[in-house]
């Protein structure tokens, strides 16, 4: 059936089911860093949003458990912390700041681990 035609009769658009292009995914790697770990979770929800499969929706929601877990930290402990409670704030803090960039600069688009499944087997 052709699209318009489709669209005309209240069938919704195609969805896109791939990663973000390269320069993208840069700029949404960006988020985090420049917002010091605030919107950890931006760049992993898009993800989840755009591709839609279950271990992109366990990684935005370990990054938003992470983000608001760094949240109460911030505002549960004192300005003065030292031993463990610095070392949560800042494994947090490099968690949701750098972990989620790095997420979302080296997550694999769906047929590219198929491709490199086949051709591991391939090579057996």
């Amino acid at each position: 059936m052709n699209q318009a035609v489709s669209l005309e009769k209240g069938a919704e658009p195609p969805r896109r089911t791939g990663l973000p292009v390269l320069w993208a995914r840069t700029a949404l790697a960006a988020v985090p860093l420049l917002s010091l770990g605030v919107f950890g979770l931006v760049p992993s929800l898009v993800i989840a949003l755009r591709r839609g499969t279950r271990g992109d929706w366990l990684a935005a929601l370990l990054f938003t458990a992470v983000s608001v877990g760094w949240c109460f930290q911030i505002a549960l402990t004192p300005v003065e912390t030292h031993g463990v409670p610095y070392l949560l704030d800042v494994a947090l803090l490099a968690t949701s700041t750098v972990g989620a960039a790095v997420h979302c600069l080296t997550a694999k688009d769906a047929k590219d681990a198929k491709d490199a499944k086949d051709a591991t087997e391939a090579r057996r």
